[in-house]
């Protein structure tokens, strides 16, 4: 399987945001195969659409990948409870496609999941914690979940909490902060919602290194510190050097424009990968800072 241009993988999703980083990390040393099902990014993208089995199949027969990153699904918490069909379909039953290629063929699959897949009561959650959604996004990543142990007995699962980054026209929580306060929006923010913020180029390099160490089973892949949204948006500011005087703390219970409910504090422990990969992931700081000096 091996080929002079390293490991055949095939990545799903690379519109998104992980997705693109994942192909751009990836293809320096190795065959990649980018997949997408809206609009390709990479001129080599091959459009597939993960709902559809046969299509996937046949994508996936005539590459052979000996790994497929799964970064495909749909992210928009809310949308995901109002539209609970389009959610299983992608997050659920899209994954139970890609997972069923994947046997097929004899690869190795890794699986990028969610903190939501856990209750938020007690926050620091390690792999060994039981998952327990309470909202309908997590409930189908968890599914996802299920489906890729059990079917490929060569899997990862790497679960990650709340993903930033640039892209050209995707949003993500650190964008709008940055975009709102640009455009000296005044924004209300959550101090009592905690989560483990992660660098998607950071994540890229951890997944690369998970593939590079033939590793198995469940991880949490996260930014290293777990913090508040109003603390993580004030240090927004801070790096980007916007007004923060435009950024008001609110409560959870407080905020009207949420659909679907939010764990209160699903940050990760990363204790695992960190002994495996002997790397520590990035601290918020370390990812706001490289974030600003990316900036085109």
């Amino acid at each position: 399987m091996e080929t002079e241009d390293g490991v055949k993988i095939s990545i799903t999703g690379t519109s998104g945001l992980l997705g693109r980083k994942m192909v751009e990390l990836a293809r320096q040393h190795h065959n990649v195969l980018p997949t997408h099902s809206t609009k390709p990014f990479f001129p080599s993208s091959v459009k597939m659409d993960i709902t559809n089995k046969s299509e996937v199949q046949q994508v996936f027969r005539k590459f052979m990948p000996k790994i497929v990153v799964h970064t495909a699904a749909e992210t928009n918490v809310d949308k995901c409870e109002v539209d609970r069909e389009h959610a299983w379909k992608v997050n659920a039953i899209g994954t139970r496609n890609v997972a069923e290629a994947c046997k097929g063929i004899g690869a190795k699959i890794i699986y990028v999941s969610t903190d939501y897949v856990f209750n938020g009561e007690k926050g620091s959650y390690s792999e060994e914690d039981e998952p327990n959604p309470i909202n309908y996004y997590g409930t189908t990543k968890l599914d996802g979940e299920k489906f890729v142990m059990d079917l490929c007995e060569d899997h990862v699962i790497a679960r990650t909490s709340v993903l930033y980054g640039w892209h050209p026209w995707k949003s993500n929580f650190v964008k709008w902060v940055i975009e709102s306060l640009r455009n000296e929006k005044q924004i209300s923010v959550v101090n009592d919602h905690f989560n483990s913020p992660t660098l998607a180029d950071n994540l890229a390099e951890i997944l690369l290194k998970t593939i590079e160490k033939d590793l198995k089973g469940i991880y949490h892949t996260a930014g290293s510190e777990r913090i508040n949204r109003f603390d993580f948006t004030l240090k927004i500011a801070e790096i980007f050097n916007l007004n923060s005087s435009l950024i008001k703390p609110i409560k959870m219970n407080e905020l009207k424009v949420w659909v679907a409910k939010r764990p209160r504090d699903s940050s990760l422990c990363i204790d695992k990968i960190q002994r495996e990969l002997k790397m520590k992931p990035l601290s918020v700081n370390e990812g706001l800072w490289k974030m600003r000096e990316t900036e085109k």
